[in-house]
């Protein structure tokens, strides 16, 4: 019986030790990529406005590659938004950019200028519509924005893109039928009920240029119906980006009073070029990744970004780095 149990304690011994050399072969797979050195030189990455979401986002991720890639300058340059940020991309004036994933559609469907080099890096997290009027006002649909005056975002923004097809799903004509302002989140917000009836943003939730201002005035938040967004997606093209969702009440508690609102969505995408080196890009999406959870912390919005996500880029195909990495992490 003894002899018996001595060959148990055996198999028991050899079992634990083929797991642990198991678990020390995966440990040293994952690591391997961190122990190569890093790619270095400089890129740009193009952002968006100084107190909207891409830009904090794009200031983290730059901290984040400084401890993981030392050698790798990273120059940010903030932008209008989405429409532009495609355009630097693809033309060369920038490496890498966030962009709204209607916007890289429209781009492509254009057929503008780089339009067939742009790749995916990582889908990162949604823009929220975020339709914003004075707590007092009047407005309380999309169609009451007739005749108004209303911030639909600079001409090479993406909310520009975004609110141009909202009115016009509403049958509002944004050139004849309201008085249109490009005001952005810089100074739109501060203008609600002085000058400003409403302001058109597209950002992730909260966008601190909105936060800040529901701390020190009301406002209020008008619904975009799941009506609206269906006869958006009857308009074709890059409308398919749409979805219609809730903005909960946590994103900006002090003006939705508890209650969620009714509005849609698009989700952001980081792109390249397919010119761009792919071991630069499979590190960077590397970092992408291993940093979700430090930029969340200060983006909120940032922490829904997963490596089981991530690899959707529609519109775009992925960059052939990024595709490296996300096979090397595939279950």
């Amino acid at each position: 019986m003894s002899h018996a149990l001595s060959r148990i304690g055996r198999r028991r011994a050899l079992r634990g030790a083929a797991a642990a050399f198991v678990a020390l072969g995966l440990l040293l797979w994952w690591l391997a990529p961190w122990s190569e050195e890093p790619p270095g030189g400089t890129v740009t990455l193009s952002t968006g406005t100084r107190s909207g979401v891409y830009q904090k986002y794009g200031e983290l991720l730059r901290t984040s590659l400084g401890r993981h890639m030392p050698d790798l300058e990273v120059r940010l340059e903030t932008s209008d938004g989405s429409q532009e940020n495609v355009r630097r991309v693809a033309t060369g004036e920038a490496d890498f950019a966030i962009a709204a994933a209607d916007a890289v559609e429209t781009y492509r469907l254009d057929d503008r200028s780089g339009a067939r080099r742009l790749r995916g890096v990582a889908r990162l997290y949604d823009d929220y519509v975020q339709l914003a009027v004075a707590a007092d006002s009047g407005i309380r649909s999309v169609q009451d924005l007739r005749g108004r005056r209303v911030a639909i975002g600079s001409p090479n923004s993406g909310v520009r893109l975004i609110a141009d097809q909202v009115l016009k799903a509403a049958g509002i004509d944004p050139e004849t039928d309201i008085r249109p302002s490009s005001e952005g989140i810089d100074s739109g917000p501060e203008r609600l009920g002085h000058g400003l009836d409403a302001f058109f943003w597209s950002g992730g939730l909260p966008t601190d240029g909105l936060k800040t201002y529901t701390e020190k005035a009301a406002l209020r938040f008008v619904p975009i119906d799941a009506d609206l967004v269906s006869e958006l997606h009857d308009q074709g093209g890059a409308t398919r980006h749409y979805r219609a969702t809730d903005m909960p009440e946590s994103a900006y508690p002090g003006s939705q009073l508890g209650a969620a609102v009714p509005t849609m969505a698009v989700s952001n995408l980081l792109i390249t070029r397919s010119d761009v080196d792919p071991r630069l890009v499979e590190w960077l999406t590397r970092v992408v990744l291993k940093s979700r959870d430090n930029i969340g912390a200060h983006v909120h919005s940032a922490q829904l970004v997963d490596v089981r996500t991530a690899i959707y880029t529609d519109p775009l195909r992925l960059h052939d780095g990024a595709r490296r990495y996300y096979r090397s992490v595939k279950p």
